[in-house]
């Protein structure tokens, strides 16, 4: 009886154990995420389930998910840096006057037939309202330019609101990948 008793406290003390280890994990280190709607497309489609790293900070070009609203998170690309001047022209994204490449739009690129995939804009025309990304934010975009409610609508996001980066689509199977940059 006493060894029975030993044996079902082991089990107890392990299952405590692993349940600690689970939610440090998931609130410090890694968190899964499912995408919804169609912004990230082609790159990423409705209902694909991704893991989002919490560790570091996210550079030029990653996949981001933060808080948009109190229930609701919102994954884009990162687009601009704090003090970065972002503007597009012809269908060409500038960063601090320079051509930036982004080849995970040329897919996208070449399906539109009626006009530029990403009208042109200046930073000083979407509600960031300034020349530059302000300190302790990114500016992010959807990769479907078309339909995104992106930095354009809403503004530069700030740092703090940032859950993490994800470039990894674990479900469904036939979608496994990893993200390019």
């Amino acid at each position: 009886m006493v060894e029975n008793r030993n044996e079902i406290w082991e089990w107890i003390k392990a299952l405590f154990i692993a349940i600690v280890i689970a939610f440090i994990v998931r609130a410090f280190f890694f968190t899964p995420v499912v995408v919804e709607g169609a912004s990230m497309q082609p790159t990423l489609h409705d209902q694909n389930r991704m893991i989002v790293t919490k560790i570091g900070e996210p550079k030029r070009f990653d996949v981001v998910v933060f808080h948009a609203t109190g229930e609701k998170d919102f994954i884009k690309r990162v687009i601009g840096l704090p003090g970065d001047r972002i503007e597009y022209k012809n269908d060409t994204l500038y960063i601090n006057g320079e051509p930036y490449e982004e080849p995970y739009l040329d897919k996208s690129k070449e399906e539109v037939k009626d006009g530029p995939l990403t009208n042109s804009f200046t930073l000083k025309e979407t509600p960031v309202g300034s020349d530059v990304v302000p300190e302790g934010h990114l500016f992010v975009m959807g990769d479907n330019r078309r339909n995104s409610m992106d930095s354009r609508h809403i503004g530069a996001i700030p740092i703090d609101k940032v859950v993490g980066t994800t470039n990894v689509v674990v479900w469904p199977i036939k979608e496994i990948k990893i993200i390019d940059k």
